[in-house]
C-alpha cells in the first residue's frame, strides 16, 4: 500500500482540491492480491486503490464515458506503414500506470 501511494506521489497522480458544493465524491477502497510464482509460492503482495465508480449517477456525476483504446485496424495500419517505411519498432511495458 505504501509503495502504491509512493508511486502516486512520484507520478503526481492527483492534487487535493476543495470539494465543490452539490457534487458527489467517489469513494475508494484498497484491493489486495498475492502474486505467486509457478510453484505457488507467494513472491509479492500487491495493493491497488480502486474507485467506487458504480456509485456515480449518469447526468449528475458524469455525462458520458469512454475508454481510450486503439482499434485493431488502427494498430495494423500503423504496423503496416512502419514496415513499409522500414521504421524500427520497440515494445515496452509501463509499470504503475
Amino acid at each position: 500500500m505504501q509503495e502504491e501511494l509512493g508511486q502516486f506521489k512520484r507520478n503526481e497522480v492527483w492534487d487535493l482540491v476543495p470539494r465543490p458544493e452539490n457534487v458527489n465524491v467517489i469513494g475508494t477502497k484498497w484491493v489486495y492480491k498475492n502474486k505467486s510464482d509457478e510453484n505457488g509460492t507467494v513472491t509479492r503482495n500487491k495493493a491497488r486503490l480502486v474507485a467506487h465508480g458504480y456509485a456515480q449517477i449518469e447526468g449528475v456525476d458524469f455525462d458520458e464515458t469512454f475508454a481510450p483504446v486503439a482499434r485493431l485496424e488502427s494498430i495494423r495500419l500503423l504496423l503496416g506503414v512502419a514496415c513499409i517505411l522500414k521504421f524500427k519498432l520497440f515494445q515496452m511495458d509501463v509499470k504503475s500506470v
